[in-house]
């Protein structure tokens, strides 16, 4: 089940999802660009007059039914993936950005006890 989370490029909070259920979505993402690709060699059109045909919405569909929120930017899609960020963040509960993360970019909190306590004071 898809974790509701605060997403840092999104700014809001927003579904994330776990290995099996990107495993869902992820073929459905790298084929856009492959359905793109044909259509633009098809039709000699450009890359944002391929992608407003409509191809990208199998992959908005997907989302939808694995999470139930109606997500409308297909690129956004690529980084709703929990495996992406490290753990919640022990002062404001936020994800840490990355795995290998040494504060919180939301609150400046540092995650390692060998830097001083607020990236801010430091």
């Amino acid at each position: 089940m898809p974790q509701q989370v605060y997403c840092w490029r999104c700014q809001i909070d927003i579904p994330m999802l776990d290995e099996q259920e990107w495993a869902q979505l992820v073929p459905l993402l790298t084929h856009v660009l492959d359905r793109a690709r044909t259509y633009r060699d098809r039709t000699g059109a450009s890359l944002e007059v391929a992608l407003e045909q409509g191809i990208q919405r199998v992959a908005l569909d997907k989302y939808r039914e694995l999470t139930g929120f109606p997500a409308t930017n297909f690129n956004a899609l690529w980084h709703h993936r929990l495996a992406h960020y490290g753990p919640p963040c022990q002062a404001c509960g936020k994800l840490i950005r990355t795995k290998v993360a040494r504060f919180c970019a939301e609150c400046g909190h540092v995650t390692s006890s060998d830097l001083p306590r607020r990236v801010s004071e430091g």
